[in-house]
């Protein structure tokens, strides 16, 4: 189940933003929940399974597209398709914008697409 961020997720956020790669310092964190928490275009979504939280995607929403800022998977559960599963829960939420990545979260994004037919990928 994907749910909104809340101020009370604080922690578990930060946790799992803290698997991303690049930057992990404590002061990097809470900016980036920071703008999360007050910038009403950029919206986080935590992934439950079960009673646990597993994930965590965040976007930056336009007017015509969104931007993948953050992704991030428990390694526990990492190579289980967590990370797509977020990003075509969040293709539902937004059917009518397209999903663009960071230089961070770009290279997943490629290996989320469908692979077209006829096509040698």
């Amino acid at each position: 189940m994907l749910l909104r961020y809340k101020k009370t997720y604080e922690k578990i956020a930060m946790g799992l933003l803290s698997f991303m790669p690049g930057d992990k310092t404590v002061k990097k964190l809470q900016e980036w929940i920071h703008r999360y928490e007050t910038d009403d275009s950029w919206q986080l979504y935590l992934l439950k399974k079960d009673e646990d939280f597993i994930g965590l995607i965040g976007i930056a929403i336009g007017e015509e597209a969104y931007t993948l800022q953050h992704l991030s998977v428990n390694p526990s559960f990492r190579g289980e398709g967590i990370g797509q599963e977020m990003v075509m829960k969040l293709q539902a939420l937004f059917p009518d914008k397209a999903c663009i990545g960071t230089e961070e979260t770009d290279l997943f994004l490629q290996k989320c697409k469908p692979k077209e037919e006829g096509s040698d990928n």
